[in-house]
Order: C-alpha cells, then structure tokens, then sequence
C-alpha cells in the first residue's frame, strides 16, 4: 500500500458545558469527522488520504477546526455544508478552500484577535 497523500485532522475536543472557550464538537458525536471521511471515501479518496479525529489543536474560537497536512492549511468554522467543497476543491483539486483558511496571525498565537485576552 502506498503512503497516504494527505492527513486530515478534524478537531472532535468536547469541553464541558460552561468552559470559557468554545469546544469543536458540542454534542460529542464527531459528525464532521464522520461526514468529511464518507464524502472522501465517495470521491475514492480512500487509499490516498487519511481522515483522522484529533483532540484539542488549540484552536477554540474557530472551530470547528479541520487540518490538512502535508499542506499545512488550517481551516477554521468548518459545516457539514462545507464538507463537499472542501473534499472536492482541497481533497481532489488541490486547490484550498481560501474562504475557510484561518489567517496565520491567528494559528498557535496567544494574539489572535478572536481568543479572549487573559485576566
């Protein structure tokens, strides 16, 4: 079997009710993850990129948050509407999905203007 062309990591950290910072899969039943990897498998990505589930990336306040690795192109605010275009464009075209990538001012920064500052 070959490698894997990509990873894609889909954010299914739940946090408890009332937690400062907003959590990636509310309800815990990581159905992003699970849409992602059937429209992947559907477009007969299955031998050639990897959906996996992924705890916290640090990402709250843009979740969902989705990964895509080799690439490095972090995706942020991601629906179950976006999924077709994501897997099609990013997936099979190689092309990203430019309205869902996250700025890199807000990638692993405790700057990023969406967290909330520390008191």
């Amino acid at each position: 079997m070959a490698k894997y062309e990509r990873h894609v990591f889909v954010c299914t950290n739940r946090r408890e009710p009332g937690s400062p910072r907003p959590s990636c899969n509310a309800d815990g039943k990581a159905e992003l993850h699970k849409q992602i990897k059937q429209a992947a498998d559907a477009a007969g990505l299955k031998d050639r990129v990897r959906i996996n589930t992924s705890g916290c990336m640090d990402q709250c306040e843009h979740g969902p948050t989705v990964v895509v690795y080799p690439d490095a192109v972090w995706y942020g605010h991601v629906t179950a509407e976006d999924v077709a275009e994501l897997v099609q464009s990013h997936l099979v075209e190689g092309r990203p999905v430019e309205r869902l990538v996250l700025a890199d001012a807000c990638i692993h920064t405790v700057a990023c203007e969406h967290r909330p500052a520390k008191g």
